[in-house]
């Protein structure tokens, strides 16, 4: 039996959900059940009401909004419990066309790939402004190069899990789990691919950016933040270098003066230089406490991997999951 999971994080989305819902594939070639869970992050309107109406299976509630990222780790840990084997992450704006579900699931099936993700075909996408493909394109790079990945478009959100590639995930981020999990899989060394799909046009602006200079501040901190979380050990010690050759020029350029006979113009330079090398050891200390803690947090995400294969979510008995309320279609009926 192979289960597959669409969750859709949603926050007031109520008119478009429909939308999005309608276009979700109920059978596909190789899949055995298919369930649709969305995960409404708060809404004030009746996101909820509109999602199982429309035929989601379960609506994962937040009491209040939490953020993107919480709506979705929250998705992965409820179908997960589901037993899924497949998990697809998707929008509830009607971004992403349902219809390519099935190519997208198709290397996992295949167990050829760990993670899928879609590619939106940055250079030809229509609905993106010039400059916004180019700045799509030059992010796009940059996670390609920190992250060991070669896909065209890190920040899709559209993407697929296997099982194996969901257990260990873990986001960070609060503003957004697009680049932090493509860094983590990367970095874990999964077998990730993607596959070119087509989007619809936007059907309101972004609630995640507040104009392209917003979107680079954040996504920027966002990738710097995952990097010094993964390779904590390289990045202070490249900083203590950065820092420490020229406090180290400094200091030989007093004593090279010094035994010159001319030293005592240079004071500045010992001082200074001084200072710079204490810094650069300092964070190469700094260094390897991070890398302790980065291998006690491995320790920790293998269990957190035993502890989510094992739970199962059991509708019958149970009306929250790890105290968020649950809908789903049966209790609605009752």
């Amino acid at each position: 039996m192979t289960k597959l999971v669409i969750q859709i994080p949603a926050y007031n989305e109520a008119e478009t959900l429909p939308i999005a819902l309608a276009e979700l594939p109920r059978k596909i070639e190789g899949v055995d059940e298919i369930k649709v869970v969305v995960i409404d992050d708060g809404s004030s309107d009746n996101t909820a009401q509109i999602a199982l109406a429309n035929g989601a299976d379960y609506v994962l509630r937040h009491r209040q909004n939490r953020g993107l990222s919480r709506a979705f780790m929250d998705g992965i840990q409820f179908s997960l419990a589901l037993g899924a084997d497949i998990i697809v992450n998707t929008d509830a704006d009607n971004q992403y066309p349902g219809t390519d579900i099935p190519e997208l699931i198709k290397p996992i099936l295949d167990k050829t790939h760990d993670l899928i993700i879609g590619n939106r075909q940055l250079d030809k996408n229509i609905h993106f402004s010039p400059f916004k493909r180019l700045l799509e394109r030059l992010g796009s790079a940059f996670v390609r190069r920190i992250s060991s990945t070669n896909v065209p478009d890190a920040a899709s959100g559209f993407r697929a899990f296997s099982r194996y590639a969901a257990l260990p995930l873990q986001v960070y981020n609060p503003y957004s789990y697009t680049l932090d999990t493509l860094i983590q899989a990367g970095k874990s060394r999964l077998n990730i691919g993607s596959v070119p799909i087509h989007t619809n046009a936007a059907t309101r602006a972004s609630r995640l950016h507040k104009g392209m200079a917003h979107f680079i501040m954040r996504q920027g901190g966002a990738i710097i933040r995952s990097y010094l979380l993964y390779q904590p050990l390289r990045s202070f010690l490249l900083s203590g270098l950065l820092v420490g050759l020229p406090g180290l020029a400094l200091v030989l350029r007093f004593f090279v003066y010094y035994f010159m006979g001319d030293g005592g113009r240079f004071v500045q330079s010992v001082t200074l230089g001084g200072s710079m090398v204490v810094a650069s050891l300092v964070l190469v200390i700094f260094g390897f406490l991070a890398d302790a803690t980065r291998a006690n947090r491995q320790l920790l995400e293998e269990n957190l991997i035993r502890q989510r294969d094992t739970f199962r979510y059991n509708p019958e008995n149970k009306r929250e999951f790890l105290g968020l309320d649950v809908l789903h279609k049966e209790k609605q009926n009752e």
